[in-house]
């Protein structure tokens, strides 16, 4: 099975989770538990990049949606980097695009993250 995933920590509360290859019913589990980890670990802000994902379906979307309900309490937020338009094409039939940011790039994604930083 095609399924690749690496977590980086950013910062304290903010952590990347790069997803690769088919994110289906047999390997959302296994992005679930590294989801739910890093929010365990203290994250609110979470990036999942999709950049090297070629196939998600509705259970990877119900681990996001999960992911974001338990990070909005906290004011965190759940954020997506996506590029290719066939899966944000899935966001945006699902309304779920009005619910994750979706950038272009991680870099963009990141910057993101680091523009909600309270000025020192």
């Amino acid at each position: 099975m095609n399924f690749d995933i690496s977590t980086e920590k950013l910062k304290d509360d903010a952590y990347v989770i790069s997803l690769g290859g088919e994110v289906d019913l047999y390997t959302a589990p296994e992005f679930k538990q590294q989801l739910l980890e890093v929010i365990g670990d203290g994250a609110t802000h979470v990036v999942v990049d999709l950049t090297k994902t070629t196939f998600i379906d509705s259970t990877t979307l119900g681990v996001l949606v999960g992911g974001v309900k338990r990070l909005r309490p906290a004011g965190g937020q759940l954020s997506l980097v996506c590029s290719d338009r066939n899966i944000t094409k899935i966001f945006e039939i699902t309304g779920l695009d009005k619910v994750f940011p979706i950038h272009e790039t991680r870099t963009e994604a990141v910057e993101t993250i680091e523009s909600r930083e309270p000025a020192a």
